[in-house]
Formats: structure tokens, sequence, C-alpha cells
């Protein structure tokens, strides 16, 4: 295959980008500079792969001219040297015309990646803990930075859920093919009789959103509470949680909370907080005993049996 012709386009192209890039305002536009810059570096790596090959190629004939020698030799060497130079030059081939093939959007992005613990219990928790560890070794090997987002921890060192974002050159598209059910078996740390247990884990990998502008109306928006249902009893459908904000412009969750606390400062109702509900629950109790013992008791003992029934 001739790939003069398309390394030829590449070089123009990466004139072009060689002028913008010593432009001193390129990094007024922080986004065009990024989308500059990465497919900068991308023209630059493929340019250093053909110079690699037609270095390769001129080896590869240098070395069977040298087979045909008197000397023999380095007849003799040059031949035990054609079959590494051979493969060389395919492996060389191979990687330009893949970094000849139109790129994905995507893949230049960063990742988020999920890693769920599933079947197994805490050894499935203790395999998620371990690939969240492969992963962060691979990116500190390649050269990528790894920021952890969120996690939920358990016994033994596992993880039941870890969230992190992975940064750096072409991301996602060294990290793509990696979502999936992930196996293992082997004998775990909880296993006391030396018997082979099966768990999995689940890992999600997806490109970061790029950020984006929205401007939130109040009356584009839609505030929903739950409340807690049943017979009776003190907070009983008195206080507000599981808050949501829906927008109707974005057609999305724009908060979402489960405490009461966070509750207040996303949506800025006055309410209480689960502590001091709590606190104001068990001062009134207190009250009521210490001001009227008997009628108090009594009325707690009818709320605790009415319960139990």
């Amino acid at each position: 295959m001739d790939l003069n012709s398309l390394i030829e386009r590449k070089r123009e192209r990466f004139a072009e980008l060689e002028r913008e890039v010593a432009d001193p305002h390129l990094f007024d536009n922080r986004k065009r500079a990024g989308e500059i810059m990465r497919e900068h570096a991308s023209i630059k790596g493929l340019l250093e792969r053909w110079n690699e090959l037609e270095a390769a190629r001129r080896q590869l004939d240098d070395n069977r001219e040298l087979t045909t020698s008197r000397d023999i030799e380095i007849a003799a060497m040059a031949d035990d040297e054609i079959p590494d130079l051979e493969k060389w030059v395919a492996d060389l081939e191979r990687e330009i015309q893949i970094g000849l093939l139109p790129s994905d959007e995507n893949e230049n992005r960063d990742a988020i990646v999920e890693i769920r613990a599933g079947t197994g219990g805490s050894e499935a928790a203790i395999f998620a803990a371990d690939l969240y560890r492969m992963y962060n070794r691979y990116a500190e090997s390649a050269g990528l930075k790894a920021e952890e987002l969120e996690s939920s921890s358990s016994g033994l060192g596992g993880l039941k859920e870890v969230i992190f974002r992975v940064s750096g050159e072409s991301v996602f598209r060294k990290l793509r093919y990696e979502s999936g059910v992930h196996r293992v078996q082997r004998v775990p740390a909880t296993e006391a009789q030396g018997r082979i247990h099966t768990s999995t884990a689940t890992v999600a990998v997806l490109p970061e959103a790029e950020d984006v502008d929205l401007e939130l109306k109040p009356e584009d928006l839609r505030i929903e509470v739950s409340r807690a249902g049943g017979p009776g009893g003190q907070g009983v459908n008195t206080t507000d949680s599981a808050v949501q904000v829906i927008s109707f412009v974005v057609r999305t969750d724009v908060v979402s909370s489960r405490t009461r606390r966070k509750r207040c400062r996303s949506c800025g109702r006055a309410c209480w907080s689960e502590s001091s509900a709590r606190k104001r629950k068990n001062t009134a109790r207190s009250a009521a005993v210490r001001l009227a013992p008997a009628a108090a008791k009594k009325k707690f003992a009818r709320t605790i049996s009415h319960r139990t029934a």
C-alpha cells in the first residue's frame, strides 16, 4: 500500500499546526487550543513513526544486499537480522495505517472509570480494590493522572464502588475496551479452608463530557421531595428528604440529594437537618416527661403498643 500521498498531506497539516502553535493568541480560546495541541501531538507521533519506517526499510534493503557478499560471515550475520527487520517493518506499517484512519471524536478525551463489586461478597469488594490499584499503576506507567472522585469502602480493604477520573493523552482510546464484567477465580483472603471462589466486578469507562455553560432560571426548575410515610410518630410526614431539582430546559436532574442538610443548600428552603431534628425530638420528649411524667409515659406507651401491633 502506497502511503506517501497520505503522509504528505499530514506533513502539510503539521506545518499549519506549527504556525498556529506559535501564535501568541492561541490560548485566548482554551478549548480550541486544547484541540490544536492534541492534533499536533498526534501528527508529530505519526511522522516520527514514518521516519522510523523509512530507516527500517533502508536497513532491510542493505541487509539483503549483504547476503550476496563474498564474505561468508558478513552474509550470515546480515541474513540472521532479516527476520527481525521484516517484523519491525510490518509492525511499523500497521501502526501507521491505524494512525491514518479517521479518529473517533471521543478517543482523545479524558475518561471517567467506575468499578463496582459484583457477585462474591467481601471477596468481590477486594477484587474491585485490586482492579482499582491495577488501573492506578497502569496510569502511572503510561504517564497518565488518576484522580479519585467517589468511593465506598468495605471491610478487609475492599471497595464496594469507586469512581475516578483518568486524564492525559488519548485516555479514552487506551481504556475504552476495559468496559465489561471482570472475573477472578482464586482462594480469597476470606477463605479459611483453601477453597477456590469466583468473584466478579463491573468496569464502566465513559469519555468525560465537555463543559457546557447553561443558564437556569428559577421558573424552569421543578423541585421534588419525598416524605416518610407510616401510621404516625415523630417526624413522619413533617420532614422532606430525597430532593431532586429537575430542569425543564435541559431535561435532566440538576441536583439530587439524600440528606436534608445538603438539600437545604440546594433549594434554599428553611428545613431541619437530620441531627437538629433528632435533638429537637429528644428535647421535646425530656420536657414532656419532666412536666407531666404520668401523661407523657402513657402517651409514649400507646405509641409503642400501636407500632408493635
